[in-house]
C-alpha cells in the first residue's frame, strides 16, 4: 500500500503495520512512518518464518519487528515436530532481538489448537504476540477471539473472514465491540489509500496492516 502523502497523514492516530520480506522493506516501512513491521520470508506463499540473518538485521533497524512463525505454506494444522520447530524459531527471534512474533495453529476440527498455541505462547513469554489470519478460517471467529485473549495475544490480524478486509468490515466491527479493549483487532488484506479511512471509521480499529 503506497501513500502519496505518507501513512501518518492518511491514517491520523491509527498505527500502520507493514509486512515485508527484505531489509530494504524494513527500512522503507520505517521511513514511511510505520509503527511496526511484520517480518516474513516468501510473501508469495502468504509469509513464512524469516531467516535468522534477516531477523538480526531487522532488529538493528530501529523499528519494532515481529517475526512470522510459520514453517511451511498451506494449512495451519502443524504437527508436533513442526511445533517444536516453531518454538526454536521463536527462540531465534528472541535471541535476534525482535519485539514479537506472529503465529497461529489449527486443530483437526478447524478450531484453534489451544494446546499447541499455549506451548508457543509460553515459549514467547515476554515478547509481543499476534494471532494471524488463521482466525479467518476457523468455524467461529468470535470463539477464537476469546481464546486469543485468554492465551495472552496482543492483537489479531483479520480480514473479517472475507477474502479481503473491505468485505469483512461487519465482522471486524463486531470483533472490536466484542473485544472491549482486551485485545487489538487489526484489519489486513486489501487495504488501499482509498479505502483505509472508511474501514477505520466503520470498525473503530486503532491499527491496520498492509
Amino acid at each position: 500500500m503506497a501513500f502519496r502523502n505518507g501513512p501518518v497523514r492518511v491514517l491520523g492516530m491509527v498505527g500502520l503495520e507493514v509486512c515485508v520480506d527484505t531489509l530494504d522493506g524494513v527500512l522503507a516501512a520505517k521511513a514511511g512512518g510505520a509503527v511496526r513491521v511484520e517480518l516474513c520470508a516468501a510473501l508469495s506463499e502468504g509469509g513464512l518464518t524469516p531467516p535468522v540473518g534477516l531477523m538480526r538485521a531487522a532488529a538493528r533497524a530501529g523499528i519494532p519487528c515481529f517475526a512470522m512463525i510459520r514453517p511451511r505454506s498451506g494449512l495451519f494444522d502443524f504437527g508436533a515436530a513442526e511445533i517444536a520447530m516453531m518454538q526454536d524459531d521463536i527462540r531465534a527471534a528472541r535471541e535476534a532481538g525482535l519485539s514479537g512474533v506472529v503465529l497461529g495453529v489449527q486443530a483437526g476440527d478447524g478450531r484453534l489448537d489451544l494446546a499447541a498455541l499455549g506451548a508457543l505462547c509460553r515459549t514467547a513469554e515476554g515478547m509481543g504476540r499476534t494471532l494471524h489470519r488463521v482466525i479467518d478460517v476457523v468455524p467461529d471467529p468470535m470463539e477464537a477471539l476469546e481464546q486469543a485473549i485468554a492465551l495472552g495475544f496482543d492483537r489479531v490480524l483479520t480480514s473479517g473472514g472475507a477474502s479481503e478486509a473491505p468485505g469483512g468490515v461487519g465482522v471486524i466491527a463486531e470483533m472490536v465491540t466484542r473485544s472491549a479493549g482486551r485485545i487489538s483487532v487489526m484489519p489486513g488484506c486489501g487495504l488501499t489509500p482509498e479505502n483505509v479511512a472508511g474501514i477505520v471509521s466503520r470498525t473503530g480499529v486503532r491499527e491496520v496492516h498492509a
